[in-house]
């Protein structure tokens, strides 16, 4: 059987590192109405995979931006472009590919999301072990002020005095 084309969404493949998605857009913007531009990206590096998909809104423009693009240089790398064809893998229905090319967004935002989360949680974290630290100081400040008014106290009193002398000699 054969795959359906998606006769609005451009295959373009060919991308030198340096493209990203404004990057695509600009460059497909001249042939009207685009509704979405798409760079996949790979897990392990976080770059994109030396291809992307431009969506127009009318099967007009992308045919006309289609035949102007393809075999055209972007950053000193030849362009390939397509009609995209939905990407069919091992497990067909059920594989990653299957899914819809905003399928990917939603993992990146769930992921987007939980880093935050992560941060906030590193930033509560943080803000009471600063509290604990400060009660800390502020605890064995009070106990130096109390050592300070125990010594203060055994000057008046002579027995106090050398009771003290004797325990700083023990230790």
């Amino acid at each position: 059987m054969a795959q359906p084309v998606q006769k609005n969404t451009l295959y373009v493949g060919g991308l030198a590192e340096e493209v990203n998605e404004a990057t695509l857009h600009s460059a497909f913007i001249p042939f009207r109405d685009i509704k979405d531009v798409k760079t996949l990206l790979d897990q392990a590096t976080q770059k994109h995979r030396s291809f992307g998909f431009v969506t127009f809104l009318e099967k007009e423009d992308a045919a006309a931006a289609m035949d102007n693009m393809d075999g055209a240089e972007l950053y000193g790398k030849t362009l390939i472009v397509n009609y995209a064809h939905p990407e069919r893998i091992k497990g067909g229905e059920q594989g990653w590919a299957a899914q819809p090319i905003w399928a990917d967004a939603d993992t990146w935002f769930e992921r987007q999301q939980q880093e935050e989360e992560m941060l906030c949680l590193g930033a509560e974290n943080q803000a009471a072990m600063q509290v604990a630290e400060e009660l800390h100081r502020k605890k064995l400040a009070e106990d130096r002020e109390g050592e300070k008014e125990e010594e203060t106290e055994n000057k008046d009193d002579p027995m106090a005095a050398a009771e003290a002398e004797v325990l700083k000699q023990n230790n």
